[in-house]
């Protein structure tokens, strides 16, 4: 490869929330950012711009829609249109947004659990109810939805639908058929959908992410669809995303919900999402092999060496979700396997229901590093067996 993903870089001297919030003696695979240098366009194009000197306010860069335009295009076949396009700080600030724009407190929010944490808290700044269904784990560990509990979690007060695809931290890339069923019944209830594809750029062999709003006309005029190069090039901390909504007028209406509360796209944001979207795809697709090869190597490793938990296959993220209910763990297992082997990862049950006694582990780090944590956690399991 062009690109040497298996260099170790030390982070803990750079501000890293992964690296710091556990201390310095804590192995981290929790939080959803990746131990790798970002494209060397996306260095270089921040470089030049700092070296400027003089870094005032910020206007959109005149190519920036037209390189997102492209990219729908060629990576999803989704024909959008420069105006659809609304820039954010982030996709959480995103969310949070649709919810203000299209409820009332005392509406309800539907999604699905377990979920990325984040979504809990968009239904109380808004004073929602949270309409919950939670998705089904088979025995292989991978997830499946059912529909008529879908549908049943829906009342007279839902509104609007959280989704989230490809799902974190379950790590399914939604088939056709899926989405289809999930708009029909929301069209039915005349709910608007605000879906989460953050993770749409970072699928598997075998698999393909479908935009929702691509499925059909009618779809997309109720659909919030949000993206961002964060996840996809490792550019979190730059702070920048966007909305893509067809619709003039609920697009309107989510403009008009960040009126006053929303910060403008910060400088570096737009010049490193500009240079990763057209010129990063070199980058990514070496990445994606690298990840791959990161996920089957640890579904391997802890079908063999950590008894009593269960992994199910990604489709997509660089995230894992491992069951550890009959691993015979005492309390919390991300309290365990912190204690016990010194290792970091998500607390399932901040994930809502269906996360209580799971981890999430982030593989998207130098193999070095993951193997390392993998044996702290198998010695650390064997203590207790």
């Amino acid at each position: 490869m062009a690109h040497d993903f298996d260099q170790v870089i030390d982070r803990r001297h750079t501000e890293s929330v992964k690296w710091h919030y556990y201390g310095e003696d804590a192995l981290p695979l929790w939080v959803a950012d990746m131990d790798f240098v970002s494209p060397e366009p996306v260095v270089r194009a921040l470089r030049e711009r700092a070296e400027h000197g003089i870094y005032g306010y910020p206007q959109e860069p005149k190519e920036l829609r037209g390189v997102i335009v492209d990219w729908a295009a060629r990576h999803y076949g989704w024909q959008i249109q420069p105006d659809w396009l609304v820039f954010t700080p982030g996709v959480v600030v995103g969310f949070n947004m649709a919810c203000h724009a299209v409820t009332s407190p005392g509406d309800g929010v539907l999604m699905q659990t377990p979920v990325y944490p984040p979504f809990f808290e968009a239904p109380k700044n808004v004073k929602l109810e949270l309409h919950q269904m939670e998705l089904t784990r088979e025995e292989n560990g991978d997830y499946t939805i059912d529909f008529d509990a879908f549908e049943s979690a829906i009342t007279g007060h839902t509104r609007i639908f959280l989704l989230c695809n490809p799902h974190n931290p379950v790590g399914r890339v939604f088939r056709r058929e899926e989405l289809g069923r999930m708009a029909d019944i929301c069209l039915r209830h005349n709910l608007v959908i605000c879906s989460d594809e953050i993770h749409c750029d970072l699928i598997y062999s075998g698999y393909r992410h479908i935009p929702i709003a691509l499925l059909a006309p009618e779809i997309a005029e109720r659909t919030i669809t949000l993206i961002a190069p964060s996840k996809t090039f490792n550019i979190a901390g730059l702070g920048c995303s966007l909305a893509i909504i067809p619709n003039p007028a609920l697009r309107k209406q989510y403009k008009a919900a960040h009126a006053g509360l929303v910060p403008h796209i910060n400088l570096t944001g737009y010049i490193a999402t500009l240079a990763a979207y057209r010129d990063g795809q070199a980058w990514l697709d070496e990445l994606m092999v690298y990840l791959e090869a990161n996920r089957d190597w640890l579904a391997q490793y802890v079908a063999a060496n950590l008894p009593g938990v269960r992994m199910g296959t990604p489709e997509g993220t660089y995230l894992a979700w491992l069951d550890c209910r009959e691993a015979g763990i005492v309390g919390k297992p991300c309290e365990f396997f912190l204690q016990n082997a010194t290792v970091a990862l998500n607390d399932g049950e901040a994930f809502g229901r269906g996360g209580e006694g799971l981890v999430r582990l982030n593989f998207g780090c130098p193999r070095s590093t993951l193997a390392e944590a993998l044996e702290k956690m198998k010695a650390a399991l064997a203590s207790i067996r």
